[in-house]
């Protein structure tokens, strides 16, 4: 993530002593990112990633940490928090709610082939599998309510096309009954630079890991994929790739087969996830935080993708 609150490697290291993970050898800021402040950490016993949350509620951050520790253990390639010496996730450090995970193994894949999306549509179902046991539940922090309300901050800024747009699109989604959907725990921001790969000896792609839970959430399960499908399906002009797509969507449906109310609201549920990106990079670029890192992504790519959403998707598998 973008790092709006640095940190002096003198004061992480005083910080760590309240954690067994050895002594401080190397801290290095991430670049990438909107949200959060966050850090590689490599000590004598091992290699972290430091959070510094800057917008999230305090209260809100045990779902999202105990969410990890909850899919960890599930076997699942995810990032497992880091208890310190008083059994806490959640820590404080320059005056921010801070907590440390295990670094994962691999590199992130920005141009991906079949092979990456079938594994990244059975790990999607094995997520939103194991996620059905876990006892926490916390709304979708930008689901339909976040939607709405971020919508009417950003409208005054868009061209009167993009104001069209907005207003057709949020008059659909009210109409869109997500009470028939399967729901549960969501990863919600499962994008490319968010699997990291591992190639074993024989040239085959594995997923080393999945990493950002920190707007995870419960949703349809469907949105979900529907958020992945746009990033790892679309063509550099957005549209959907048929091939990625049928991959990906094959693989998750033979773990956790689609209904036919998710048949359904498939159309919808594409557009939605298209509608929320639009809008969280229309803030970001119109209100833009200060920060001594900060990455703005263009928010028209994903204005162009509800256009063509909008136009027509492929089914889901049967």
């Amino acid at each position: 993530m973008s790092v709006f609150t640095p940190v002096p490697e003198s004061v992480l290291a005083c910080w760590l002593q309240d954690y067994a993970v050895g002594r401080l050898e190397e801290l290095r800021g991430i670049s990438a990112g909107v949200q959060n402040s966050n850090f590689f950490v490599t000590t004598t016993l091992g290699r972290y990633v430091l959070t510094l949350f800057e917008g999230i509620p305090r209260a809100e951050l045990p779902y999202y940490l105990h969410l990890m520790a909850h899919l960890a253990r599930h076997g699942l390639p995810v990032p497992a928090p880091i208890a310190n010496r008083h059994n806490e996730y959640l820590g404080t450090l320059q005056e921010r709610p801070a907590a440390l995970v295990v670094r994962l193994s691999g590199s992130s894949e920005m141009n991906p082939g079949l092979p990456h999306c079938e594994r990244v549509g059975a790990m999607l179902a094995g997520l939103h599998l194991a996620g059905q046991s876990y006892g926490r539940r916390q709304e979708n922090p930008r689901g339909a309510t976040w939607r709405t309300a971020t919508a009417s901050v950003v409208r005054p800024f868009l061209p009167a096309d993009e104001q069209a747009l907005l207003d057709a699109e949020l008059a659909i989604q009210a109409r869109t009954d997500l009470a028939t959907l399967p729901a549960g725990a969501i990863h919600a921001d499962l994008f490319r630079d968010n699997v990291l790969w591992d190639t074993d000896a024989d040239g085959n792609v594995r997923i080393g890991g999945v990493i950002d839970f920190y707007f995870a959430g419960y949703d349809a399960l469907l949105f979900d994929v529907a958020v992945t499908v746009n990033d790892w399906c679309s063509a550099a002009d957005g549209s959907l790739d048929e091939a990625r797509t049928a991959a990906l969507l094959a693989a998750y449906h033979a773990e956790r087969p689609f209904c036919d109310a998710e048949r359904t609201a498939w159309p919808a549920m594409l557009r939605a996830a298209a509608l929320r990106f639009w809008l969280s990079r229309a803030a970001d670029f119109h209100l833009p935080r200060a920060g001594e890192m900060v990455l703005v992504k263009n928010p028209n790519e994903y204005r162009d993708i509800l256009r063509l959403r909008s136009a027509g998707v492929p089914d889901l598998p049967r």
